[in-house]
């Protein structure tokens, strides 16, 4: 392995989470809690791009500059032992890069033609199920090459959880609680970025998909156009909220997989500064967001320290 010290390997891992979750908020298809709100019109591709990603690189950032620190400097990585890299057929070159093209390729699509995000991806699957069947044409013991293999391996039982959450959520909307939560939120925080700020926090605990659902549910598009302050602040703070805890993440969940990293050992090595990285970036997005629309910086931000003062 390139990294062979088990603590430092979990620290890199642990900086590979924040990395991902950081690095997933700016663009419309990086991160599902994103996806969503895109999808949903409530960000369009444009402003996600330019005022999320310096946030996102501020967060990234602010959390490395307190991780790095714990790693410690020996002569482990002079004893890594990796096998000879080898090189990709020139016809999986085509395939790889293709693929990359039509995931990137995704919401230019359907900026363009004004079409559903799902169309665009449907339209990408589409041209990769074609290159991919040409390629192997003719050719015998090559199906796993092709596109309806890679599709029997789905996750259906990932499909189908999200699909529960959605519908679960959905029935909430329905009921009117979710308008009801919206109002005694409104009553009890004292402003819109307080409440994203807390909504990213729980995504540590609480898987974010519902988080963001149920917000998407409890607060209109009538009232909070599309790439409103509050779906944006929304974005960041449920996709780098998830790392402060191991467990508020995919790719966290995945950590412990992997490396075996236990919740007390990355709550004492890593949440202290992921959580840095965290308030650093809403304060970057508050700050660009005030140079740009002219908003007020200085009272959101002293009622940002008096709600976390008073929660600690």
């Amino acid at each position: 392995k390139l990294v062979p010290n088990d603590d430092d390997r979990r620290l890199f891992g642990a900086m590979v989470v924040v990395a991902a979750n950081a690095g997933g908020v700016w663009t419309p298809i990086g991160d599902v809690t994103t996806t969503m709100l895109w999808i949903n019109n409530n960000l369009s591709t444009g402003p996600t791009v330019t005022e999320l990603f310096l946030p996102s690189v501020v967060c990234l950032v602010g959390s490395l500059a307190f991780l790095v620190n714990q790693v410690e400097e020996d002569s482990s990585l002079s004893e890594s032992t990796l096998p000879e890299p080898s090189t990709l057929a020139p016809r999986g070159q085509v395939v790889f890069w293709a693929g990359i093209a039509s995931l990137l390729a995704v919401p230019v699509f359907s900026e363009l033609t004004g079409l559903p995000p799902y169309i665009a991806m449907l339209t990408g699957l589409g041209a990769i199920w074609t290159l991919t069947d040409l390629i192997h044409f003719g050719e015998e013991g090559e199906e796993d090459l092709k596109v309806p293999a890679a599709l029997s391996k789905l996750d259906t039982s990932g499909i189908l959880f999200f699909l529960g959450i959605l519908m679960s959520i959905g029935v909430l909307d329905r009921s009117g609680l979710l308008k009801d939560l919206a109002v005694f939120l409104n009553n009890n925080l004292p402003s819109q970025d307080i409440i994203a700020t807390v909504i990213g926090i729980a995504s540590a605990l609480i898987d974010n998909v519902p988080l963001v659902a149920a917000t998407m549910g409890m607060y209109d598009l009538a009232d909070y156009g599309t790439d409103d302050k509050l779906w944006q602040l929304i974005a960041l703070c449920a996709g780098t909220g998830g790392s402060i805890l191991v467990i508020g993440s995919a790719s966290g969940v995945a950590l412990m997989g992997l490396e075996k990293v236990d919740f007390l050992w990355y709550a004492r090595k890593v949440s202290v500064g992921a959580a840095v990285g965290y308030f650093a970036g809403i304060a970057a997005y508050l700050a660009q967001n005030a140079l740009l629309h002219g908003e007020g910086l200085v009272l959101p931000a002293l009622a940002a320290v008096d709600t976390v003062a008073g929660a600690v």
